[in-house]
């Protein structure tokens, strides 16, 4: 008789939740926000580099490449260019990349709609759950997302 031996289905399972967090922490650590009121995206690691994008506070960034006190980074339409290290945070964000996200009162769509959140538009993350993403505006109105209709963290 050849059975598996329920260790192994227990080690393959932790492995795989382990993969997930460390995939999950991963993405975090590679995630910045823009930490003064704006940042300017260059097409280089250098002030005399050209200005690509000015961005605003809170806008996430995905770090791509390190390069002394620059980071290469892209954002949620894949446009890449390079800032300052020290102009970035660790305040998780949030940016609409559909043409229009319901705002929901709780994690899931038997929730009522209290709001639409346009593409483009920046969020506070505020708390996850599964698959939704509790979400702030400037002006402190807030609800749930579906994750999939977000780009940042």
């Amino acid at each position: 008789m050849n059975a598996t031996h329920p260790a192994r289905h227990l080690f393959a399972a932790a492995s795989l939740c382990l993969l997930a967090l460390s995939t999950s922490v991963a993405h975090a650590q590679n995630m910045v926000s823009v930490q003064g009121s704006t940042l300017n995206m260059r097409e280089g690691p250098s002030t005399s580099s050209a200005v690509l994008w000015e961005l605003k506070r809170g806008y996430p960034l995905q770090i791509t490449e390190r390069k002394g006190n620059w980071v290469k980074v892209r954002d949620f339409e894949g446009d890449t260019g390079w800032v300052a290290r020290s102009l970035t945070g660790n305040t998780p964000h949030h940016v609409v990349k559909s043409k229009v996200a319901n705002i929901r009162s709780g994690p899931g769509t038997q929730h009522r709609i209290v709001g639409k959140a346009e593409y483009g538009e920046l969020l506070r993350t505020r708390e996850k759950r599964a698959d939704w993403v509790r979400v702030e505006r400037e002006e402190g109105v807030g609800g749930w997302i579906a994750k999939n209709l977000l780009w940042g963290w």
